[in-house]
């Protein structure tokens, strides 16, 4: 059966976006940070703090020691899930999410692997080294892994260290679990996580595919292939096989997906987002131009360096950036706008900004 078709103006793609983001809803069905994990199904997570912002702006009253305490007990946790990039995920969706994606990630990276001498021997006393390390349910900051590590008479030195604790990662065997210091520890997948079932691959497609565009959409296969780093054909095959839960949306000669049953967008809001650096909103696509007007592109990520700003997003487009400061114990925000404020957005703005304090603060 195809999937519906509808048809919506262009301007209403970001309106839907941030519906979908929980950006611009009131959120009622995301009462808890892995809740809200989950809707999203992966939050970009390379920078630590940032992506706990990431999740609490998007969960109504939400503090940091809520993302930690999620940590803690089990229900989310950290591991380069996606393209390689490490990405906070709802425990019981690490083992599907490495089903489709870790072996293609992998494979990209074979000839780095050969370069820094990981044969399958040093992977496997690797792995024994840190099973033995923290089995129990125990979990053990990166350094004292790579301690650990060099003990046994594995060498760290020259990403080494980085490559192995990704590898084993991306097999599924360890992932980033309770606080430790400001970050998190290593801990045993099979030991933390509770199993889960197993899928044929057409049905893994067609789930991914689902939780995506729920997630994300209005989206492309395009954005959805890159996000995952899966190829445009198996990710039409997960279209395909997902048909009657999608929406197909023509806009402009392109189409867009999103989830059939996807609630209408709330009336746009007044409020002005300061959304973390690597959000899901801008790197949750391949094509950002919607959000982001291409001339700004270059202040969002200075240098080309790779390191995504914080931003602020009126109307579904971003605006700006801003930079957390702290002035003895006290953290504060600085707008850095494209363009001078309006006096509705700098209060909207600040109203942000209070809102970022007060889930830093607790």
């Amino acid at each position: 059966m195809s999937a519906i078709s509808t048809v919506i103006s262009q301007n209403k793609i970001l309106d839907r976006r941030l519906s979908s983001q929980h950006l611009a809803s009131t959120m009622e069905e995301c009462g808890n940070v892995a809740a809200t994990v989950r809707q999203l199904f992966a939050v970009q997570s390379q920078d630590f703090a940032q992506s706990l912002w990431s999740v609490g702006l998007r969960t109504p009253g939400a503090h940091r020691s809520d993302l930690l305490a999620a940590m803690a007990e089990g229900s989310i946790v950290r591991s380069s899930s996606l393209r390689g990039t490490l990405m906070m995920v709802a425990a019981e969706d690490l083992r599907e999410i490495l089903a489709l994606t870790a072996g293609r990630t992998i494979a990209s990276m074979s000839s780095r692997q050969r370069q820094l001498e990981l044969d399958e021997d040093t992977m496997t006393r690797s792995q024994e080294a840190i099973e033995a390390a923290i089995s129990g349910r125990n979990a053990m900051g990166r350094e004292a892994i790579l301690r650990t590590l060099e003990g046994v008479g594995i060498r760290t030195d020259s990403q080494r260290g980085y490559h192995i604790l990704w590898l084993l990662a991306e097999r599924g065997i360890v992932c980033w679990g309770p606080p430790s210091g400001t970050q998190q520890g290593l801990v045993l997948v099979e030991e933390w996580i509770e199993p889960t079932p197993e899928f044929e691959r057409d049905e893994l497609l067609a789930r991914f595919v689902i939780r995506y565009f729920a997630g994300h959409g209005p989206a492309t296969v395009a954005d959805l292939a890159r996000w995952a780093r899966l190829t445009i054909a198996d990710v039409r095959r997960g279209i395909t096989a997902a048909s009657d839960a999608l929406c197909a949306i023509p806009v402009d000669g392109a189409t867009y997906w999103m989830k059939a049953d996807s609630p209408a967008p709330p009336r746009r809001r007044a409020e002005v987002l300061a959304l973390p650096g690597f959000d899901e909103y801008l790197l949750g696509y391949s094509d950002r131009s919607r959000q982001l007007a291409p001339e700004h592109a270059s202040r969002i990520v200075p240098g080309a360096n790779g390191i995504f700003l914080p931003t602020i997003v009126a109307a579904g487009r971003v605006i700006g950036t801003w930079r957390r400061t702290v002035t003895k114990g006290i953290v504060g925000v600085v707008p850095e706008p494209f363009e001078d404020l309006t006096p509705t957005q700098s209060r909207s703005f600040g109203a942000a900004s209070k809102r970022y304090r007060e889930f830093c603060a607790n």
